[in-house]
């Protein structure tokens, strides 16, 4: 078995992370990681994985751009407390958020 470069990997994360932004149901963006690389479904899983579980923090896909908010103190302190829980940054745990806020609704029925 041929072991992927560093740069095959990092390619592979980003294409992964763009593909759970745009199709968060797991088994749909595995399929299409899988497809785009000739991965197996169960490495593009892995993919999948490392990108929930780490990897949004590290690659950027986009250029970012710095806003500011203002909240009451004790909101930011409850955001701060959530986001060291869960091991991330306090910006990223907002970015999760207004992704998640404006993600398309999904219909069930």
């Amino acid at each position: 078995m041929i072991r992927s470069t560093r740069a095959q990997k990092a390619e592979r994360l980003k294409a992964a992370r763009r593909l759970l932004a745009d199709k968060p149901d797991m088994a749909e963006a595995a399929m299409a990681l899988s497809r785009r690389f000739g991965l197996s479904r169960r490495q593009a899983y892995r993919y999948l994985a490392l990108v929930r579980e780490d990897a949004p923090a590290r690659l950027p896909v986009a250029k970012s751009v710095t806003i500011t908010l203002k909240m009451s103190a004790s909101l930011a302190h409850r955001l701060q407390g959530r986001a060291r829980r869960r091991g991330i940054t306090t910006s990223e745990l907002v970015r999760q958020a207004v992704a998640a806020l404006l993600a398309p609704k999904r219909r069930h029925g």
